[in-house]
């Protein structure tokens, strides 16, 4: 079993104690209901086949529909995967939408490939779970390496697997294709919404004043958002990076001059592209910088008991998938450094493909203020029913957070009559 995944059990088991869940539940929460784990086989533009191994894991469906992202990454795994899906069910209970949680992979790296071999490993895939999806099911969306252009790819071959078109049957589309205005923006600005909220309680005076500054490792979809939101709010983004480095400036980044070139040249460091005051730094100095607020946008497992030591931030906000170690965010809290778990930091995006499976189920769109307004609403109200569980029970927010989120998982189960491992879908 990986970190990543013993991490994520660990801490289920944490937080079903502090909710008292008994051992025969506990085990159902900590078993995915079903596992699809295939080998796709693709024509290559050579004429050669490749076989990539690939998955889906569906975590629980006790409050509705599964509903995760897809992956292409070379280092994807079943562990990884699973991990990734349970996170995914405490995520969407602790929002209070009416999804459960799965996620899915294949093990490519999508930038050794062309657009045609990528279009094919999409199609691929989708035929391999077809019977185990749709939108009444399972609502695949983009993850990592995956965009609106795979989803289009992916719903088309659903749609002629049905025979007619399917748009509900997976989120992250594009407009043109019955995607939800605001879906692209929809995880930054829950991240937004969730900082701005709990800056509004927070004790510590440099916090309050005004002229916060921010660290954000990862300028992809997340992060790179993200980072335009908080300066156009009137943050100061000092430090930013890519998988291949950053750039610091202690007054303060050019955010969207840096970003815009970034755009135009997709596949050149972030760290080449910089103003004269600019000075490169890694990722681990990013982490270690002097700044009141850290932002973890990339992989897992970024802070962890080695590093956490050198961190100096005010408040770390998760905005990637387990990007701290259970150890690394014990250090951090002995350190006094308070940690804004993933669940509840980067839920905004699946709250946003709630709302695009909901308008493709009605055919009927709202504009993206009105989305967006939709998001706030829901982020703002899971972020103070995590804050009053914190508060009313002496907690840390990633242990209030996923207390709320297991006792909603473990009521609905209880009430199905599902106590047990395996118990029926």
């Amino acid at each position: 079993m990986s970190s990543f995944l013993q991490n994520t059990n660990t801490l289920i088991d944490h937080a079903a104690a502090l909710v008292g869940v008994d051992a025969a539940m506990l085990a159902a929460l900590k078993k995915p209901a079903r596992v699809i784990e295939v080998g796709l086989s693709v024509a290559m533009d050579d004429g050669t086949k490749k076989t990539f191994p690939a998955w889906r894991v569906q975590h629980s469906d006790a409050v509705g529909p599964f509903k995760g992202g897809i992956r292409f990454h070379p280092d994807a795994n079943l562990d990884e995967v699973s991990a990734l899906a349970s996170l995914m069910t405490w995520k969407c209970s602790l929002m209070g939408i009416p999804f459960g949680g799965a996620k899915g992979a294949v093990r490519v790296n999508p930038r050794e490939l062309s657009r045609g071999e990528v279009e094919r490993v999409s199609r691929a895939y989708v035929r391999a779970i077809a019977d185990a999806i749709g939108p009444e099911k399972d609502i695949p969306a983009p993850d990592v390496n995956t965009d609106s252009q795979i989803m289009a790819w992916m719903v088309d071959e659903y749609s002629h697997a049905r025979g007619y078109f399917v748009p509900g049957a997976f989120t992250g589309k594009p407009i043109e294709l019955e995607g939800s205005q605001g879906r692209e923006v929809a995880t930054a600005f829950g991240g937004f919404v969730t900082l701005r909220e709990y800056l509004k309680q927070a004790s510590d005076l440099s916090l309050a004043s005004g002229d916060v500054t921010v660290a954000i490792q990862g300028v992809g979809n997340v992060g790179g958002h993200l980072a335009e939101m908080l300066h156009q709010g009137g943050f100061k983004v000092v430090a930013l990076s890519d998988s291949k480095g950053g750039l610091y400036n202690p007054d303060g980044l050019n955010v969207a001059t840096l970003l815009e070139e970034k755009k135009t040249k997709s596949n050149a460091p972030l760290s080449d592209m910089r103003e004269a005051a600019d000075k490169k730094i890694t990722n681990k100095e990013l982490l270690e910088l002097d700044v009141e607020v850290l932002v973890p946008a990339a992989l897992e497992a970024q802070i962890t008991e080695k590093n956490a030591d050198a961190v100096r931030a005010i408040v770390v906000v998760e905005m990637a998938n387990g990007p701290i170690t259970a150890a690394g965010e014990e250090a951090l809290i002995q350190k006094g450094i308070e940690v804004i778990p993933d669940i509840l930091a980067n839920g905004g995006g699946v709250v946003g493909s709630y709302f695009e499976w909901v308008q493709n189920l009605q055919r009927f769109y709202w504009e993206e203020a009105e989305v967006l307004e939709k998001i706030d609403k829901v982020v703002t109200a899971a972020f103070h029913g995590v804050m009053r569980m914190k508060k009313e029970h002496d907690m840390t927010w990633r242990e209030a957070a996923y207390a709320k989120a297991i006792a909603r998982v473990v009521r609905a189960m209880e009430l199905r009559g599902r106590r047990e491992e395996g118990a029926p879908l």
